[in-house]
């Protein structure tokens, strides 16, 4: 039983290293070319923010937007349905801001999920070939966001820039986990993006060319889902050579992360359900690291009972299996590469998690995937057997 054990967390221990060196090294090592560079473009870029009483937000975000430096762009707001008088402040900044216009939606399309049937008015009614969407809860970080996210469409095949939107900081476990859980996220998509295998973006912070986005009927394939009009269209539209990432910290964008267990469950059963719709190409590769993430640490625990057993009986020479030593040793060797390379990756995406915190993010992840799957197994169980 034990050597099964130890070969089972070899493997997993494997696969570990796997996509820590090969995979994950490719964010942490990425050269970060400086902004605004002489062959940057002068694509006329319409920014969008879709927002459903917002008015707080607006009054804060809109004078940043329109205030990018930037030759030509417009700030295209979609006030969705508000009721908190959004569309009064809407008219009046208008005539106060530059390059602003807003579009009223004020019935709710029976075909559509709100959102993606306002991002769909707003790309057909966007004065320019490229779109910049960001959330009204958002914080872009410098008045080169712009300039820095549309500089990577200097490749011809360009047809999608990638952002980085970090969570901002407060105490709590809530809020490390939402910033713990953000960055492995972030890990993942810009990973696997530079390894031309991108299979999601961030609605808070995403830059596409419009005709991409009617090329593949906007979101005709998952309207009727809720959520997804960011991961679900760039896990669509995405090709090895058509995407670019920004990892420059003056185009990320920063917002406020949720604030209650309540409300942060809801959104992750959203994210969870615009998961299962990913190519399974994607479904696979996240599961393997997902998987071998969890396993890494229920096996070790798992070894680590065996070992306190031998010392505890006396056992020392089984201590010295070299099966045992080899698996010990390349736990040692995972557990300083995710220190060292995700500790990296934090650094360069704003710190999300600070260094010295990244070992209990490797823990907490590893224990929030490991509880979110026995939960979505036992609803699925309930769902098979009706109890």
């Amino acid at each position: 039983m034990i050597l099964f054990l130890l070969a089972g967390w070899l493997v997993v221990l494997a696969v570990q290293v796997g996509c820590l060196l090969f995979l994950f090294a490719r964010t942490a090592l990425r050269p970060v070319a400086d902004l605004a560079p002489p062959t940057a473009p002068t694509t006329g870029v319409t920014i969008v923010v879709c927002a459903h009483n917002e008015h707080d937000n607006l009054l804060e975000l809109l004078p940043l937007l329109t205030a990018q430096d930037y030759p030509l762009y417009e700030v295209l707001v979609m006030d969705d349905r508000s009721t908190d008088l959004s569309d009064v402040l809407l008219d009046e900044m208008v005539t106060l801001l530059p390059n602003l216009r807003f579009i009223r939606i004020d019935v709710e399309a029976a075909h559509v999920t709100p959102k993606k049937y306002a991002l769909t008015i707003a790309l057909k009614k966007a004065t320019y070939p490229v779109v910049l969407l960001t959330d009204a809860d958002c914080r872009p970080a410098s008045d080169q966001w712009l300039a820095g996210m549309v500089a990577l469409l200097g490749n011809k095949d360009t047809e999608i820039v990638l952002g980085i939107s970090p969570y901002e900081r407060a105490p709590g476990l809530l809020n490390f986990l939402i910033r713990s859980e953000t960055l492995f996220t972030a890990v993942q998509y810009v990973s696997l993006a530079l390894a031309g295998r991108a299979y999601m973006g961030v609605g808070r912070n995403l830059l596409y060319r419009r005709e991409v986005f009617f090329r593949h009927k906007g979101f005709y394939s998952h309207m009727r889902i809720w959520g997804g009009d960011d991961d679900l269209f760039v896990n669509e539209a995405a090709t090895a050579q058509n995407v670019a990432v920004s990892l420059h910290p003056d185009t990320f964008t920063t917002s406020a992360p949720k604030r209650t267990w309540a409300d942060w469950k809801r959104q992750k059963q959203r994210h969870l359900n615009v998961g299962r719709q990913y190519k399974n190409g994607d479904k696979a590769m996240l599961g393997l690291i997902t998987a071998s993430h969890v396993l890494t640490w229920l096996l070790g625990l798992g070894v680590a009972g065996y070992v306190l057993y031998l010392a505890l009986t006396e056992q020392r020479e089984a201590l010295l299996n070299p099966m045992l030593l080899a698996a010990t040793g390349l736990f040692v060797l995972r557990f300083g590469l995710f220190w060292g390379i995700i500790g990296r990756i934090s650094h360069r995406l704003g710190a999300m998690v600070r260094w010295y915190a990244i070992p209990a993010t490797d823990l907490l992840l590893a224990s929030y995937y490991c509880l979110s799957t026995a939960r979505m197994a036992l609803t699925f169980r309930q769902k098979q057997t009706g109890w």
